[in-house]
């Protein structure tokens, strides 16, 4: 979880670093992902490298930490969300990207953050009508 909140936020405040690491245990509990932290960071990217979920894991570049400072940030932000101290500021988001990119996944899915230089997001809310409940409209006479 450091690794990927140091890569993925180092740069970010620290509610930025919270959101990143909470986007990975959102993951963890959704069916969709795996239900292991270092499986979700690591996933894809096994085949073609920059085809995984966090770009740091398959950019090919080093993954040794460089800035001790950030470091230390990045493993006291992952304690405290271990730790379960931190509230989900991203709604239970499970992606995100930097504002400075625009993903055509993007305008399919609900904006629930902005928080640093990240825009967070998850499946579009379904809204319901009646017709897609299966009920049949009523008039008051039949009530």
């Amino acid at each position: 979880m450091a690794m990927n909140i140091y890569f993925e936020a180092r740069g970010e405040p620290l509610l930025g670093k919270i959101a990143v690491g909470h986007v990975v245990l959102n993951r963890v509990a959704d069916k969709r992902f795996p239900g292991h932290v270092c499986k979700v960071i690591r996933q894809g990217g096994e085949k073609r490298r920059h085809r995984c979920q966090f770009s740091w894991w398959c950019d090919g570049k080093s993954d040794r930490p460089r800035d001790e400072t950030a470091w230390y940030d990045a493993v006291f932000v992952a304690h405290l969300i271990r730790l379960g101290v931190t509230i989900d500021p991203t709604k239970g988001a499970l992606w995100y990207h930097a504002v400075t990119v625009r993903p055509n996944w993007a305008s399919q899915m609900h904006r629930e953050a902005k928080i640093g230089r990240h825009i967070f997001y998850s499946k579009p809310r379904r809204h319901f009508s009646q017709r897609s409940l299966g009920s049949k409209s009523r008039s008051k006479s039949s009530l």
